[in-house]
């Protein structure tokens, strides 16, 4: 009887927080604007000055094996997959930038943030495009200031 309690308690509580975070993103889209789609948005130059005044942390999504073959050294990275259960090293005192090659993980990433109470944007212009964005004097003013 005790263990059956306990399921249903452990169910009740995941049904009220699926509907916390179903009616997080209900509101999100019932508001949603051409302002909030501007918002939701930053580019790298916007994204390096966030990360040089320690306002945002650059959060890459991509697989294992994608951040292995090249990444940005001051970006945390946590694959989509692994999100979920990997929460705690984000910051939400801080805004939090989600980051892959082409956005369609950053945008997902960027979503599920939202319902978990984040402050949350997805780089716009995407991976490829920062790293094409740091080179030469941007790399230098990012790296010395």
């Amino acid at each position: 009887m005790k263990k059956i309690l306990v399921l249903f308690i452990a169910i009740l509580n995941f049904a009220s927080c699926a509907t916390a975070q179903d009616a997080v993103l209900e509101q999100y889209l019932l508001t949603y604007d051409y302002q909030a789609r501007k918002d939701m948005r930053v580019d790298s130059e916007e994204l390096v000055q966030l990360i040089k005044t320690k306002k945002a942390i650059l959060l890459d999504i991509r697989f294992k094996e994608e951040y292995q073959s090249w990444n940005m050294p001051f970006a945390v990275s946590i694959p989509l997959p692994d999100l979920p259960n990997n929460l705690s090293k984000l910051d939400k005192n801080k805004l939090i930038i989600t980051a892959c090659p082409h956005n369609d993980r950053a945008i997902i990433a960027m979503l599920y943030l939202k319902t978990k109470g984040y402050k949350v944007k997805y780089l716009s212009d995407g991976l490829l495009t920062l790293a094409d964005y740091l080179r030469g004097n941007n790399a230098l003013n990012f790296i010395t200031n």
